[in-house]
C-alpha cells in the first residue's frame, strides 16, 4: 500500500467525510421543512428520494457492475431503511424542532454502537454523547412540551437509521456508489407513489421541483455516497458513534438556515458530542 493510499484510508479522513455528509443532510432538512405546507412530508420524501435515485442511477450506472444475487436482500433492507428513515423524520420535523427530532433519532446509531462495542473506552465516548444529548433534549421545565406523535415518528426514524447502518455495512463492498444507487432506487419504489398520491399536481410545480432538486442533492445524493465510502473505512460501531453528532449539526443548521438560537446548555451539549466523535474517530481501527 502506498503512502498516499494509506492517508486516504486514515480513520480521521473517514470521520471528516461523515461529518461533511451530516452538514449537507441537515442543511437540506432545514430547506425541506419549508416545503411541508405545500406537499407534506410524503411529497418532500418523494422528491428527495426520487430525484436522488435518478441522479445516482445516471451517474453510477450500477447495472454495469458486479452485483451478486445474494446482495439483493441487504440492498432492499438498505433502501427500505433509507426511505422510511426519510419519511418518518420528516413527519417528526413537521411536529417538533429539527434539533430535538434528530437528537431522538440518533438513539438508533447509539444502539448499534452499544451492541457492537467491546472496549471500555467506547462506553466512555458513548457516555459523553449521552451527556450531550441530555443537554440538547428538552428535559427541563422551561422547555415547551413536545408533540407525542412527533416524538413517536422520531423514534421510528431511529429504528430505520439503525437498519440503514447494519444493512449498509453488508453492501459496502460494492464498487463506487453502486450500493447507494440501488438502495435509493428501492426506496423510491415505495416513496414516490406515496408522495404522488398525497401531494398530487403540487409536486410538479417549477418552484417545488427546484427546491426538491436542492434537497435531493444536499440530503441524499451527496451525503449517502460519502457515507458509503466512509463505511468501507470504519467499523460499524465507530460509524454509529460518528453519526451521533447529528443533533449538533442539526442545531447549527437550524441556527444558520432557520434562525434558531442556541442556549448555553445546548452549546455545551454540542461540545460533548463533537468531543466524543473526535475521540472515537482517533481510536478507530480499520
Amino acid at each position: 500500500m502506498t503512502a498516499s493510499s494509506s492517508r486516504l484510508d486514515h480513520p480521521l479522513l473517514a470521520a471528516g467525510t461523515v461529518t461533511f455528509a451530516l452538514i449537507l443532510q441537515n442543511v437540506g432538512a432545514a430547506l425541506a421543512k419549508q416545503l411541508f405546507p405545500l406537499v407534506g412530508a410524503e411529497g418532500v420524501t418523494a422528491l428527495r428520494v426520487g430525484i436522488s435515485a435518478l441522479v445516482l442511477l445516471a451517474f453510477w450506472r450500477p447495472w454495469r457492475g458486479a452485483c451478486r444475487r445474494a446482495d439483493a436482500p441487504a440492498l432492499v433492507l438498505y433502501g427500505l431503511g433509507m426511505g422510511c428513515m426519510n419519511l418518518f423524520i420528516y413527519h417528526a420535523f413537521a411536529r417538533i424542532p429539527i434539533g430535538i427530532a434528530v437528537a431522538i433519532e440518533v438513539s438508533g446509531p447509539l444502539a448499534v454502537v452499544l451492541a457492537s462495542s467491546r472496549r471500555a473506552r467506547d462506553f466512555a465516548w458513548l457516555g459523553c454523547v449521552a451527556g450531550g444529548l441530555f443537554l440538547l433534549l428538552p428535559l427541563t421545565s422551561h422547555h415547551a412540551a413536545l408533540d407525542p406523535l412527533g416524538v413517536a415518528w422520531a423514534v421510528a426514524a431511529a429504528a430505520c437509521w439503525a437498519l440503514y447502518i447494519v444493512a449498509g455495512k453488508r453492501v459496502s463492498h460494492l464498487p463506487g456508489g453502486h450500493a447507494v444507487a440501488w438502495g435509493m432506487t428501492a426506496a423510491a419504489a415505495f416513496a414516490v407513489p406515496l408522495g404522488v398520491t398525497h401531494a398530487g399536481g403540487a409536486l410538479f410545480t417549477p418552484t417545488v421541483l427546484g427546491v426538491g432538486l436542492a434537497i435531493a442533492l444536499l440530503s441524499s445524493t451527496l451525503p449517502y455516497s460519502l457515507e458509503m465510502a466512509a463505511l468501507r473505512r470504519l467499523p460499524r460501531r465507530v460509524f454509529g458513534m460518528l453519526v451521533s453528532t447529528a443533533p449538533a449539526i442539526a442545531a447549527l443548521a437550524g441556527w444558520s438556515v432557520l434562525g434558531e438560537r442556541l442556549d448555553v446548555p445546548q452549546s455545551l451539549g454540542i461540545a460533548l458530542v463533537v468531543a466524543a466523535s473526535l475521540g472515537s474517530a482517533a481510536g478507530a481501527r480499520t
